[in-house]
Formats: structure tokens, sequence, C-alpha cells
């Protein structure tokens, strides 16, 4: 390279100094000595118009190739490093939140006090703590009053019982059953106190024996598309006067879900009843209502049947009998209102078991039926205001054969007949009910029921009081203290009274009020005290006729749980 530069620098001198000879002897040949000036005509065109030839332009002095495009594979290494294994005892400590404790629960507790009129009180609960496989439990009551309202001994009263239950949680289904044991004692009391002296006491006295057991199976709990409940129950009954009862019933109650908006219910009972009296008479009774629900947006309609038969011949009972049924449901609220309407007919069954805690100073060798209501136009609704207020309502009109009434016996003042209207008892019936609940401290309630009886054959609806209401009210004062009140109201009804010369009067009873107190004073989480007040009005009223209520009756006491 440095003999190139070299090279072209003497070229350029050489040619430098060629061109400065020539101009120097330019020079002395014209303007030298002897050189002389001759004359010339120099010309000068204006018009001429120099061309010059259009220059090649090339924009792309410089052309750079783009490099080829060649494959380039990506090699990777991966290599397995391994720590050396080592035995470190690391003191770790994992924080958690400390759960809740659970409240101590006592399933066990007695309660036993005394009271006036000789009364002896006593309660007992035995039940397993928390489980998640089993529930079982016992209880025991026994409530006794040495003297009563009338002629002292003669109107004593006592009730005791004693019973088991117990539950089985198994995979996919439930099984239970109880047995339980009542012996109840009462006297016929319903004479004139004159008379105490006249009347043999052993006469006067009545024990009823009680025997009930009934299983059970069902899945009520599970997620499947069929849920049922079956069960079958024995009750067996006996007095003092070699009347005795036995009932075998089964039952079924069934649904099937086919979709979120529809499904089938199939509910069915069978019953089995023995009697014995003077006469030995069998009662049959079957029930079978399926019916199909479906929802159509707020509205819920269902359409169904009740297929009933009975073995009763009294008053020329109806034996086989169907009663069809619709009820339709809306919902204008969701979980706060719900409308209601519908009609349809049902069969009750109708026991001594049943009538002899209602009554229990029944005459021997009554007539029994089963309750055929042939016809009910119903309405009603159900409402929550604000969480804590619940309202029920519901009105129906009611048809009735062998609808069963209380009535003083002709040939014994004190014991009571079963008496049947002679064709339909038209009854139109209002319920109500009013419920206030805050948070398990306050809780207000207000039932009313009200009965307005059309009889075809009978005087009076007798002992079926037209009016019926309750009222009650709960106050829990910081766990501490916990005060309990029930006011109740019984309208008057009536009874025929046959006089010795063949005749009879009809006899109206009281109206009753009847108010109950109770207080409990917690005086540890074991022990606690209470005090009841029971008839505080202290009114001897009668709800049966001849039969007068204990005056007021107060009892005290101490429950301990364990």
């Amino acid at each position: 390279m440095k003999n190139k530069i070299r090279k072209a620098s003497l070229a350029i001198v050489l040619c430098v100094g060629y061109a400065f000879m020539n101009t120097a002897q330019a020079q002395n040949n014209g303007w030298g000595e002897g050189a002389k000036l001759e004359d010339a005509e120099v010309v000068v065109e204006k018009n001429r118009v120099i061309e010059l030839p259009n220059a090649a332009r090339n924009f792309e002095k410089f052309r750079i190739e783009p490099p080829a495009v060649a494959d380039r594979n990506v090699r990777y290494r991966f290599e397995d490093y391994r720590l050396p294994s080592q035995d470190i005892n690391l003191q770790m400590r994992v924080l958690t939140i400390k759960q809740d404790e659970l409240n101590k629960l006592y399933g066990n507790y007695l309660k036993a006090g005394l009271g006036n009129y000789g009364t002896f009180y006593l309660k007992g609960y035995f039940h397993n703590k928390r489980s998640e496989t089993a529930s079982y439990g016992a209880n025991v009551s026994h409530v006794s009053s040495a003297r009563g309202p009338e002629v002292k001994d003669q109107s004593a009263v006592a009730n005791s019982s004693i019973g088991a239950h117990a539950e089985r949680y198994l995979p996919g289904f439930t099984i239970g059953g109880r047995l339980g044991y009542e012996r109840d004692k009462y006297h016929f009391y319903g004479y004139a106190p004159s008379l105490m002296d006249e009347v043999d006491k052993d006469t006067t006295k009545q024990i009823f024996n009680r025997i009930n057991a009934n299983g059970y199976i069902h899945n009520q709990t599970s997620n499947s598309p069929l849920l049922y409940r079956a069960g079958v129950k024995l009750n067996y009954l006996n007095d003092r006067f070699d009347m005795s009862e036995a009932n075998i019933a089964l039952n079924l109650n069934s649904e099937y879900t086919i979709d979120e908006t529809s499904g089938f219910r199939v509910n069915a009972d069978l019953s089995f009843v023995s009697h014995k009296d003077s006469s030995s008479v069998s009662r049959t009774f079957f029930k079978l209502n399926p019916s199909y629900e479906r929802q159509f947006g707020a509205a819920r309609i269902t359409i169904g049947a009740n297929v009933a038969y009975t073995g009763d011949e009294v008053n020329d009972a109806r034996q086989f009998n169907i009663y069809p049924q619709f009820r339709i449901g809306v919902e204008p609220i969701k979980d706060n209102l719900q409308l209601y309407a519908g009609l349809g007919g049902d069969l009750q069954r109708v026991t001594l078991y049943e009538l002899t805690k209602e009554n229990p100073w029944l005459a021997p060798n009554v007539q029994v039926a089963d309750i055929n209501k042939g016809l009910e136009i119903y309405g009603g609704f159900s409402a929550n205001l604000s969480n804590y207020v619940h309202l029920t309502g519901r009105v129906a009109y009611q048809n009735y054969r062998n609808l069963y009434f209380f009535n003083n016996s002709a040939s014994d003042s004190t014991k009571f007949d079963l008496v049947y209207d002679d064709g339909v008892t038209n009854v139109l019936n209002i319920y109500s009910e009013a419920v206030f609940d805050y948070i398990d401290e306050v809780r207000l309630g207000l039932k009313l029921d009200y009965n307005k009886y059309n009889t075809a054959s009978l005087d009076q609806p007798f002992h079926r009081p037209e009016l019926m209401a309750s009222a009650f009210a709960t106050y829990n004062f910081y766990d501490k203290i916990l005060f309990n009140s029930e006011l109740y109201y019984i309208g008057s009804s009536f009874g025929r009274i046959y006089r010795p010369d063949g005749t009879f009067v009809n006899r109206e009873t009281d109206n009753i009020i009847d108010l109950n107190l109770k207080a409990d004073y917690k005086f540890t989480t074991n022990f606690t005290v209470f005090l009841m007040a029971n008839n505080v009005l202290g009114k001897k009223y009668e709800r049966f006729v001849n039969y007068h209520a204990k005056s007021i009756n107060l009892i005290g006491g101490i429950t301990y749980s364990f």
C-alpha cells in the first residue's frame, strides 16, 4: 500500500513540472524581445445556447447484500446438580389461628320440686354428647298431686312416664326408634261434694297404662332424588275397668324429584285396631295419597287424590272415600311472603289412646269412629317481616261426618260418652299466629283458633268451644335469669245433664282465662332454681261440665345439669 502511494506522488510531481516548463516557454516566445502584437477581431455571439449532455444519476452508489439466512441449531445442556444428603433438624413452629372452643354441652339434667296440693314434680332427661354416628337417650317424668280442687284426695291425679330413644346414622340413611311407658291415674270427682260420704272411693279411681313403640328408617338427609321415610308403630292401652286397645300402624312418606321444578309425592298409611271392652271390635284403616307438584315461576301447583278406607260402621260411616286435591301457592316475595289456596278432603284416624289423653273421664263402651272430612276449601298466607316477625293466617270451610263430641253420660254424669252429629257438620275455621323472635333474648307469640260449628242434629257442639287463644312471652336476661309466661283463653261450651226424671238441661261451662308464670335463676352452670305459678288468677274454671280445675298452684325446686 505504501509503494502505491509513493508512485502516485511521483507521477503528480512530474506532471506539474512539465506543465510549468511549457508555460514558461510560451511566455518567452510571445512577450519576449522581437515579439509583436498583431491585429485581431473578437466576435461575441449573444444568442448562443450552451447545451450540456444529461448526466447519468446513480442513486445506488453503495449496495450491501443482506447476509444469507442460515439454520441455527441451539443446543441446551441440562445438568442435574444434587446436594449431598444431610440430616438437618429444623426448629420450626407453624403459626395457626386458635379455633373457638366448643361450649361445654350438658346432655343430662334432673329437675325436682314441691308445691301446694301435695304436688311432687320430677323430670329427668339423659342424652349422649356430640356425636356424628349416633344419638340416644332416655327420659323420666312424674308429676302428682295428692289433693285436687274438689273432694280432697278423691280428685288426686298422677302422671308418670319413662322412655328411651336412639338413632344410628349410616351412609345414605338413618335408622331409629322409640320405646315408652306411661301410667296416668285420675278420679271421677265430678259429683257434688255433699255426696262424698255416699260414693265408694274405689269406684272413682281410673288408671291408664300406655305402651308405645315405633321404629323408622329414612334417607331424608341424603342427596338422592328419591327421599323416603318408612315406619312401624305399636300403641297399647288398657284401663282399670278391663278396657284395652291395640293399634299396629305402618306409614310411608316418599317424594321423587324429577327436576328442579317438578316432582311426585306418595304417602300411605295402614292401621289395624283391636278394641276390647264389653265386646270386641276390629277397625281397619287405609289411606293412599299420591300427588304431583310443579313450579311455574313464582307459583307452585299440586294436583293429587286421597283414597281412603275405614272399617267403621258407627253412624252409617262411609267406608270407601276418594277426595280430589288441588293446591296453588304463590310466592310474590321470595322467602318472605307466600299465598296459597286449595281444596281437598281427608280421613283421620281416631283411637282411644289419644281420646283418653284429651278427656280422661270417658265412660266404658264408647263407640269410636274415624273422622271423615269430606270437603275442605281453604286459603291462607305466611309472611316474614324484618327477620324477627313471622305471621301465619288461614281460613277454611269444612264439612265433617262422624266428628266426635264429648257429652255427659245419661247413666252417670261424672263420665262422658262420645256423640256424633246425624248428618254433616259444617265448620268455619279461622286460624292466625304471630311470633316475634329477637336473637334468643325476647320471644313473643299470639295464636287464635276460631271454629264456628253448624250441627245437623245436635243442639250444641258439646264441649267444643268456638274460640281458643293463647299468648306467650319469654325473656332471657344475660343467660342468668329466664322468664316465661303463658296466657290461655278458652271460650265457653255446653254439656247436657240428665235429671233423674229423664229430662235434661244444657249447661254452659266457664270462659277460661289461665295465666301461668315461670322463672329460672342460674346459680352456676350446673345448678338452677325455678319457681312455677299455674293459674295465677285463681279461677276454679270448668273445662268439662262438673270438673273444676285447681286454683293457683305453686311449684318450686332445683335443676342439676351434668
